[in-house]
């Protein structure tokens, strides 16, 4: 598949998967307001997405209903960070490995998800400024 688009992924991962490594675990459970996502909720919910990319590249069933790995199997950093981190590697591997989809297709699916994964990058950002914390690429 297209390699400007696998790099734009990556890149979009690395940048994800450091501000989630880099951010305090006791700050996980932090929300800026009662009725917005934690930081974790935040990740959860990413790595759900990236998962639904890559069952729908891959041809399988793939329902959104959820809208976010659940919190009673991801509870902590560790395991938040760890999804987060499977969930960009899968469709890494899938944009690699695609056979059979035509590229529009595939960046109809993958460049909309790009753009949620730095929306969601951005909301990032702000709970660490709000913490008192500077984001990895700021430094």
């Amino acid at each position: 598949m297209d390699s400007v688009l696998h790099s734009r992924w990556s890149e979009g991962a690395a940048k994800l998967v450091a501000l989630a490594a880099d951010f305090p675990a006791e700050r996980y459970d932090f929300r800026p307001t009662s009725d917005v996502r934690s930081f974790a909720d935040q990740l959860r919910h990413v790595a759900f997405w990236n998962l639904h990319v890559g069952q729908t590249l891959r041809g399988e069933d793939a329902n959104g209903e959820a809208n976010t790995l659940p919190r009673e199997s991801f509870p902590d950093k560790a395991s938040v960070l760890a999804a987060l981190r499977d969930s960009f590697e899968d469709v890494s591997r899938t944009l690699v490995s695609a056979t059979g989809a035509s590229q529009e297709s595939v960046d109809a699916l993958v460049v909309p998800f790009l753009e949620h994964n730095g929306e969601h990058y951005g909301q990032l950002v702000m709970y660490y400024r709000l913490s008192g914390l500077v984001p990895p690429a700021s430094r």
